[in-house]
């Protein structure tokens, strides 16, 4: 099998790829804190996921200049992860959201605007969920960076609200299961969380209404 041949077979199956590795990485967050083990190691993971997910868009004059722009800030990223305290990771980490946002909106205009509904397009759906949780995972953390004591548990400050932590809280948010471990306590905490919460509800409900519509309407199916 040549290369391009692999290339060609990637792009046909990169969100379902895309998928597994980031639930992988995300199960892993567990093992690495029990290890003891640098949490960043989390993070660029699942950083570079959402880089190779905008990649991933379709070859256009305006995606080109994107994949420049992400070929910079990847290597911004390593060179702030390698240098631990380096200015240039505080610099960049709004740069990332922004990376997360894309892939969230690419990532869901592929699973929504499409009549054939296949199981690509299905993990194109369940991919922009979980870049969803991973954009708030990191809007989380960086806002109890920049305000600490934004986030609490038992009433008290969390002396190390880590990455994995607010990927955590994020996710327990999404799916709306309210442990309660973790409260956020400001105003733009909250409002950041509500918004989560409210958007993880609707999500489910709107996508699968809106493939089994798709699916039901494509070609060559016969009306009910």
């Amino acid at each position: 099998m040549t290369a391009g041949s692999l290339i060609r077979t990637y792009y046909r199956h990169r969100f379902a790829a895309l998928f597994y590795t980031m639930i992988l990485v995300l199960g892993a967050g567990p093992v690495v804190a029990a290890l003891g083990l640098d949490h960043n190691w989390i993070r660029l993971f699942l950083e570079l996921n959402l880089f190779v997910a905008v990649f991933g868009f379709p070859a256009t004059r305006r995606s080109a200049l994107l994949r420049v722009a992400l070929v910079l800030l990847i290597a911004a990223r390593l060179l702030a992860f390698a240098v631990e305290g380096h200015p240039i990771a505080a610099a960049t980490r709004p740069l990332v959201l922004i990376v997360a946002l894309f892939a969230t909106i690419g990532a869901l205009r592929f699973a929504l605007r499409t009549q054939r509904v296949d199981a690509e397009h299905v993990y194109a759906a369940l991919d922009a969920y979980v870049f969803v949780g991973i954009f708030a995972g990191l809007l989380h953390h960086l806002i109890e960076q920049t305000w600490p004591g934004s986030y609490v548990s038992s009433g008290a400050v969390i002396p190390d609200f880590s990455f994995t932590t607010a990927i955590y809280f994020s996710f327990v948010t999404l799916a709306t299961l309210g442990y309660g471990d973790i409260v956020p306590q400001t105003d733009i905490a909250r409002g950041v969380t509500v918004v989560e919460a409210v958007v993880g509800q609707l999500y489910l409900a709107v996508l699968i209404a809106r493939l089994v519509s798709n699916a039901a309407h494509a070609p060559g199916e016969s009306a009910s």
